[in-house]
């Protein structure tokens, strides 16, 4: 008896060393999810979306374990230009209507160098699928917020060619060139809520 409350006692207090993961959501207010791309190839038009849900799983004994799961509404597209938000929405471009949503789910993740991870991963965009690899900086370390949540930062960036995805608008220019050029670049910039 003595023996199984002393090995009680033990676990309980090894236990917080014993959670292998935990759960986050990207944190709305405190997240940017970012495109670029070039327009007449002398310039960069830059956008973001302005609504999306996403889960992140950290595994901290076992990164590889870690997982991440994103939907992004893509009719929340955002260029501060009405007429060219509508044309990005429109089925020359994202198709809003037949494909509400653009997806990413991991499929491996992996450490890179001390403080960053490639995370792999399914990109959906029009109903079609590829492989990705996001360049992730962090994630942080946790830190309490001054409301009491439980909060750490992770930023992510890869460049995608939207030709993959069904995404094929454009105008050849005269000397050559596109009007739209074929490699966006995407980056996020994101709070992760402790759930």
């Amino acid at each position: 008896m003595k023996r199984t409350i002393v090995t009680a006692l033990i676990m309980l207090i090894l236990a917080p060393l014993n959670v292998l993961a935990a759960t986050y959501t990207l944190d709305p207010l405190h997240t940017v999810v970012g495109f670029k791309v070039k327009h007449l190839m002398i310039t960069n038009v830059k956008g973001v979306f302005e609504k999306f849900k996403g889960t992140v799983i950290i595994d901290e004994k076992d990164i590889t374990k870690s997982k991440v799961d994103v939907s992004i509404e893509m009719a929340s597209v955002n260029t501060n230009i009405a007429k060219r938000d509508e044309h990005l929405r429109s089925p020359d471009f994202f198709d809003v209507a037949k494909f509400p949503a653009m997806t990413f789910v991991s499929t491996k993740v992996e450490k890179a160098g001390s403080d960053g991870l490639k995370v792999t991963g399914n990109l959906t965009i029009r109903g079609i699928t590829r492989p990705v690899v996001l360049n992730v900086e962090g994630p942080t370390a946790e830190i309490k917020s001054p409301s009491g949540d439980i909060k750490r930062g992770a930023s992510a960036t890869a460049v995608i060619n939207r030709q993959d995805f069904g995404v094929s608008w454009s105008k050849k220019l005269d000397g050559g060139g596109l009007v739209v050029a074929d490699d966006v670049y995407i980056s996020i910039d994101t709070e992760l809520a402790r759930q």
